[in-house]
This record gives C-alpha cells, structure tokens and sequence, in this order.
C-alpha cells in the first residue's frame, strides 16, 4: 500500500486526496490534490473563475506526538454576489480558519468541558486560537432556526462582571436551551431579541416567566401582549423574607431572656429558623418558634404569614389560588403590621401573573440553573477575556449544540 492512499484512509477528507508527505522540523506536512474545479465562495456562490492564488496550511489532528498540517493550493474569488474579493472556502476547513474541522471540532467539544487553557495545552495550540474557534464553531451552529417554535420562555438577567455588569439571558422552557443573550440588562437589549424573533414567532409565544423587575415586562406587554406573565415564586417570597428580617430587625434586641428562650448568642446562631420551612425545623428551633408566640406575638405573627403564603406554592389546588391568595393578603392587612402594607401592594399589582405561575406551573428555576451553570463557566475559564467570549461560551455550553467528534460516525 502506498503511503498517501494509508493517509487518505486514515484522514477521509472531503473534496480533496494526500498528494505527498513530507516531514519537517515543524511535523508531517501533506500535500493535498484537489477534485474540484469549481471554486465555491463563503457566501455559497460557485466559480470557474479564480482572482489570484497561494500556498496555505491547516493545522489538522496530531498523529501520537507529531504534529500535522494540510497544505493545498487555495485562490481568491471576485465574487459578484458579495461585492469584493473573497478567499475560496475548502471543504476540509471553516471559512477563515487556519485549522481542519476535525481539529476544530474536537477544540469545541473539550470547551464545553474544560478550561480554555488546558484545552490549549492538551492539542498544542495558543490561548487565542482556542478562543477563535470557539466563535467559528458558535457561529456556524447558532442561526435564527433556534428562534422557531418558542411557546414558553423565561427571561433573566446575570451578573458577569464586577460594577453591576449584566447580561440578559433569555431560554426556552421546553427545552432549557438559551436562545438569546443581550449585552446588556435594559429594555432596548431584551427588544433586541424580538426584533430577532419577528412579530410571526412573537405571536406564538404563549407564556413568558420572569421577575418583578421593571425593565422586562413593560417590553412584554408591548411586544407580545397575548402571552401570559407568570412572576417567578421565588422574587414573591423573597420579597416575603424581606419583611420578615424587618421585623426580626426591629423586635430581636428586645427578646426578653429567660426559660424556654435562647440567649442572644444562641438566637443569632438559631436565626434562621424564622425564614427556613416549618417542615426543615428540628425540635429544638420549633421550641424556639413557640416560644415566640408566647413572647413576641408579632414576630411569630409575622413568620405564620410567610409559611401560609408558602402553602400557596406547596399544598394550595391551584383551582384555589386566586381566592386563597386574596384572603392572605386581607389577613396581613389585617395584622397591621406596617411591613406588610408595600408587600400585599405588591402583590395586588402582579395579582395575575402570580396565579399564572401557580396554574402553568411556570418559574424562573431553570433560568436561575442557568445562571449558576453561566457562573461555572466563568470560574472554569478562571474569568473571561470580553463580553463576546463569554457570550460564545454561554452558546456552546448551553445553547443546544451538539458537537460530533470525527471518529464518531466513521468505522
């Protein structure tokens, strides 16, 4: 057997077959024969005629511990459709890359597991071109297809840089893929995304989650007014635990001491009893809510009210979460503790998005798993060099794409 027929078995690259093998002080450098005649530009325009023409090299995958390179004879194109002079795209690489798919695609691949760094380390390349790939293969795969058939979204935003530097995130929740990332937490970048989305897919979007935030729903309410607004579970009793640690503010310097109480120390240590469930407590922090009701009514007051607004998230039919809901906030009205006025307004005001949460059982839990798999991925990366690479970043790790490895497929 011939070597260049051992190499063309081995590599099987399309459009093209191993003309000769060469070894250099770099590594193993194949020269390549082309098939076709026809020079095919970027844009997909097809060719007989090329501008001028050059050498060039692609770095491909390593045989053992040899570096190896294609090289093959590429031209530039005058091409009528884009206006300007364009090089020719090759079948064996990406428009504008210096490596092989195959190269490229196993770079991606190991991105969606590692560090950058190490990813660069284990094939023998540098940093930035690890990161150029990255946005190649992001490019190549992320295209307006994923803005199609949208029903029910969430929309968040995440903090990526110190100086309240945000991202606004937006993902699908039928299939937990993120579908859009705006540079930035403000209305003009979430209307961004429906200027991407267009107003025929707008109007399929049936229901939206999101928080209680002012930026995103008054864009909602324009741009997709036929979606159902579900507010996120957990900003309602985040805003709950906030009126509670007012209270417990106010009223914890004066627990008296004595029987059945804790000492001041103790309480600091025990505090969270108040804002954890009633089903987390052990013996001795129900003890210490107990004695609450004897001693400081309107603390106890005050918790009772947060696991009953609980309730309406764990145990309430949500056939019954409108009426349950209205009777809660008359009951904290009605306790006249002075916190729960702004909360039961609060409330009153997204009335129907928190009932439209409850009945399509809608939230922003995958969103905040997002978030947290978006952190993960800047501490992997030990901090990110730009909003755009961690853009790229956030695509391929959570947007859906698949990557296949060379060998896969091939016998």
């Amino acid at each position: 057997m011939r070597v260049t027929t051992a190499f063309n078995r081995i590599l099987d690259l399309p459009g093209a077959s191993v003309a000769t093998v060469s070894f250099t002080d770099e590594g193993l450098v194949l020269g390549l024969r082309r098939r076709r005649r026809r020079l095919v530009c970027p844009c997909g325009r097809r060719s007989r005629f090329h501008y001028d023409g050059s050498r060039r090299r692609w770095r491909s995958l390593d045989f053992g511990t040899c570096k190896v390179f294609l090289e093959a004879e590429v031209h530039r194109i005058d091409c009528p459709a884009c206006g300007r002079v364009r090089t020719e795209q090759v079948p064996w690489a990406r428009p504008g890359a210096r490596h092989t798919r195959d190269f490229e695609d196993v770079v991606a691949w190991l991105a969606q597991r590692m560090d950058k760094t190490s990813v660069a380390r284990l094939l023998r390349c540098s940093w930035e071109a690890v990161d150029h790939i990255v946005d190649r293969v992001v490019v190549e795969h992320i295209d307006d297809t994923r803005l199609d058939g949208l029903l029910r979204i969430g929309v968040d935003e995440v903090s990526y840089k110190r100086g309240h530097r945000y991202l606004t995130i937006v993902a699908d929740h039928d299939s937990g893929r993120v579908v859009w990332v705006g540079r930035e937490r403000t209305k003009q970048s979430f209307e961004a995304f429906f200027d991407a989305l267009g107003p025929t897919r707008a109007t399929r979007v049936e229901a939206i989650s999101l928080d209680g935030s002012s930026i995103y729903l008054p864009v909602v309410r324009e741009r997709i007014p036929q979606a159902t607004v579900c507010l996120d579970p957990f900003h309602v009793m985040k805003w709950t635990n906030e009126v509670l640690d007012s209270v417990y503010r106010a009223e914890a310097p004066r627990i008296p001491l004595g029987p059945g109480l804790p000492t001041r120390r103790e309480w600091r240590r025990t505090r969270y009893a108040l804002r954890a469930g009633w089903e987390r407590l052990d013996n001795d922090h129900r003890d210490i809510v107990n004695a609450l009701r004897r001693h400081r009514y309107k603390l106890w007051r005050t918790w009772e009210l947060k696991e009953r607004l609980r309730d309406l998230y764990r145990v309430v039919d949500p056939a019954d979460a409108a009426a349950y809901l209205k009777a809660w906030c008359t009951s904290a009205l009605r306790s006249r503790i002075k916190a729960f006025t702004n909360l039961v307004r609060r409330i009153r005001k997204h009335f129907d998005a928190i009932i439209a949460a409850i009945r399509l059982g809608l939230s922003n839990s995958r969103l905040e798993g997002i978030n947290a798999k978006i952190r993960l991925i800047q501490r992997r990366g030990f901090g990110i060099r730009d909003v755009d690479s961690l853009t790229a970043m956030i695509y391929l790790c959570l947007g859906g794409i698949t990557i296949t490895l060379p060998a896969e497929g091939r016998p």
